[in-house]
């Protein structure tokens, strides 16, 4: 058995990315190796295979594993409900909602769930690749700290520490975040990795000297920037399109405070045939064929938020214009008459009145719905798959239209009399190809380009692998692995 933890300087400096990347070099190798994240603070979740929540990174880093996700696989999520607050999911199950205080007070609870897990894990792979999470100089966070050094410290595990060059300092970056551990912890970095670099290598190489002598710790290598790459983001919401046709289906997706799971949207994003707009607060809504109400975290608070922006007004006149408009999970909830929280799930107890554009209600529960499922939508009858994760139970007379007709033999949302209006609980609608192609159809382009998302997504991941074999010493990593 060996663990491997790979920490970074900063969010967004690679940690997901090298992980991935690792498990799918070792695979190809034989190894069975698992992804493990102790604690990810993420709205883009993935449903289970054993009925669990975890981060988006982690399913994606298991799939790179050949391996079906696990709620081991990221023992704690936090899922921000609030500036000062989060649902706490432990083991793949919500527990409560705590504010930051509550929760620094319960992470020593917390670091026993992360070594149950890694401890299972540990017994059934060789090597399980560990994510820490954001930096591990975070000074106001070390004292409990189960993300990063606090876990490798109790587990007794090397780490490997990477950086993005393309954001400028890297070297500041990695001599700054060495500086700031203890002696310790110092010692468990047995390396350097850097992300995201353009240009001549030889340029670089007198950065790369000085830098080992600077630390006496090795450069296992620098990764490059990878052009027309694709990997779900974790946090940050990716806008980057590709190069598109000249007949494009305009979609606008409106940027809510709590927005979840906003990944729904990638193979929108990277869809030849369809220009995808995210608008941002203080942005009008332009004229578009479809709008999409995506999930939320904190519906009825997300709800005023669109109406304080003036959305609600710019959503009824695309209607009346003959646009189209789809709800995804929360945004379904948005489309019904009422929205109740009599528990204060998602904040302040109460009810909202919804867009009572389908004639259905909600009400918010404690039993949080989660399940991966199959069926056909009741458009054009096309085969669909994804993910339910939603605490509201939806009760009213729209709802005999589904919208979904489901295997297990439940009906998913509704459908507008007008056919103008749609709405599923469903995650991942579009990554499903003849779904994706029937729901651009109804949303009005005549000539549909089928897109494989998945194969898209395996492409990139095998890219990752390969960059790892041409650009990391390999013979360190696989003696850091333990093999």
């Amino acid at each position: 058995m060996s663990t491997l933890m790979v920490q970074g300087t900063t969010s967004d400096a690679g940690k997901s990315t090298l992980v991935t990347a690792l498990c799918r070099w070792l695979k190809r190798q034989g190894v069975a190796v698992v992804p493990f994240k102790p604690q990810n603070m993420a709205l883009n979740s993935a449903v289970t295979a054993d009925g669990g929540e975890i981060g988006r990174a982690q399913a994606v880093q298991a799939q790179a594993a050949g391996l079906a996700p696990h709620s081991d696989m990221n023992p704690v999520l936090l899922k921000p409900n609030s500036d000062t607050g989060a649902q706490v999911i432990i083991h793949g199950r919500a527990l409560s909602s705590m504010d930051a205080v509550a929760y620094h007070d319960y992470k020593k609870v917390a670091m026993n769930a992360v070594l149950e897990s890694h401890q299972r894990l540990a017994a059934a792979y060789p090597v399980v690749m560990v994510e820490g999470a954001g930096s591990p100089a975070e000074i106001n966070l070390r004292v409990g700290d189960i993300a990063n050094m606090g876990f490798a410290e109790a587990v007794d595990c090397p780490v490997i520490l990477i950086a993005d060059i393309d954001k400028g300092g890297v070297f500041a970056h990695l001599v700054g975040t060495l500086e700031l551990l203890s002696v310790s912890e110092q010692a468990r970095v047995q390396g350097f990795v850097i992300n995201r670099f353009r240009g001549d290598i030889a340029l670089l190489q007198p950065g790369l000297d000085w830098l080992e002598q600077r630390t006496d710790k090795p450069v296992l290598g620098v990764l490059p920037y990878l052009m027309d790459f694709h990997l779900e983001a974790e946090d940050a919401i990716d806008t980057r399109q590709i190069a598109k046709a000249a007949e494009t289906l305009k979609v606008l997706v409106p940027v809510l405070p709590r927005i979840s799971n906003h990944t729904d949207f990638d193979p929108l994003r990277l869809h030849p045939q369809v220009e995808l707009t995210f608008v941002g607060p203080g942005q009008a809504i332009p004229p578009a064929d479809l709008i999409i109400l995506p999930g939320s975290k904190s519906v009825r608070a997300d709800l005023a938020f669109l109406r304080e922006q003036g959305w609600e007004a710019a959503i009824d006149k695309h209607l009346r214009y003959g646009g189209k408009l789809l709800g995804i999970c929360g945004g379904l909830q948005m489309l019904g008459q009422r929205i109740d929280d009599p528990r204060g799930l998602e904040g302040a107890a109460g009810s909202s009145q919804g867009l009572g554009l389908l004639d259905f209600s909600t009400v918010l529960e404690p039993e949080k719905q989660l399940r991966n499922v199959r069926g056909q939508l009741r458009l054009e009858n096309a085969e669909v798959s994804g993910y339910e994760i939603h605490a509201g139970v939806s009760s009213g007379p729209a709802l005999k239209a589904a919208a979904v007709l489901l295997d297990d033999g439940r009906c998913d949302g509704a459908q507008s009399e007008d056919g103008q209006v749609l709405g599923s609980y469903l995650h991942g609608l579009f990554e499903s190809s003849a779904a994706c192609s029937a729901l651009l159809r109804w949303a009005g382009l005549r000539e549909v380009q089928a897109v494989d998302y998945h194969a898209l997504r395996e492409r990139d991941i095998e890219r990752l692998a390969d960059m790892v074999e041409a650009h990391l010493d390999t013979d360190r990593l696989r003696e850091l692995c333990g093999l």
